[in-house]
């Protein structure tokens, strides 16, 4: 059973992501956490994986404004790692066709192609942060390629700990399937999506806990470069720091 990774420390868990591999060896190492053959935990706003109780700052505060209350939306006290951008118009967030987020990074664009019908509040939430400008400048900061192969972005920080101050709820989960070009949302348990996604660019199997809110339509090419370049194994729970760093120089959705 790995441990934990080498990351800031603090009383909160971290992003838990559930990876089957071969037979299904049950393992659990965290109240609320993912059972199954191998968990990696990086932060997502949070960190630490032993802790279920929020901490530094004080626990989150449940939205009482109108607009927001449909998409489960929280408000996170001001800590280090969060980046205060206020609350998206969750309520009245658009509920069918689709959204197009244009990623300019320092390999190339990447673009992603969002669904509003099936994720509402996730691409309504996108829509808030890249009008903030909220993850120009952030360095995708995790890469996993043993059994998972997935590229982790969404960080201001860098660090895995950073995330805007709200979280939302869970969406289009049923019958989730985490294939080559799925972008879905990282995050720490139930309902506690912030800015941190996940690209996947090999077929894999996760538990379906994580919302796949888009498929990369342009640039995946520029995934597979990062991929193919591995990692600095500086998260002992699996992965680490691309070698080959990939920096979102702006992000713009239509």
């Amino acid at each position: 059973m790995p441990p934990p990774p080498a990351a800031p420390v603090k009383s909160r868990r971290g992003l838990v992501i559930g990876l089957v591999i071969g037979a299904i060896v049950a393992v659990l190492l965290c109240a609320g956490c993912v059972t199954a053959s191998v968990v990696y935990y990086v932060a997502n706003g949070s960190s630490d994986s032993d802790a279920d109780s929020d901490t530094a700052g004080g626990a989150p505060t449940p939205s009482t404004a109108s607009d927001y209350t449909s998409c489960g939306a929280v408000s996170h006290p001001a800590e280090p790692t969060s980046k205060a951008v206020g609350m998206p118009p969750f309520g009245s967030a658009p509920k069918s066709g689709t959204a197009t987020m244009r990623i300019t990074t320092n390999l190339g664009p990447i673009t992603i192609t969002m669904d509003r019908a099936a994720t509402p509040c996730t691409v309504v939430s996108f829509e808030h942060l890249a009008a903030k400008h909220f993850l120009d400048g952030s360095q995708c900061h995790r890469l996993v390629t043993e059994g998972l192969s997935i590229l982790q972005c969404g960080d201001p920080t860098g660090t895995g700990m950073g995330r805007p101050d709200y979280s939302f709820t869970d969406e289009n989960l049923a019958g989730a399937r985490y294939t080559r070009g799925v972008v879905a949302m990282a995050n720490s348990g139930a309902g506690t999506n912030g800015s941190q996604f996940f690209i996947v660019f090999k077929d894999g199997q996760l538990d379906p806990l994580y919302t796949p809110f888009g498929t990369v339509t342009a640039g995946l090419e520029i995934v597979d470069a990062v991929g193919a370049g591995g990692h600095d194994n500086s998260i002992t729970a699996g992965g680490g720091k691309p070698n080959i760093a990939i920096t979102f120089e702006s992000v713009t959705i239509d």
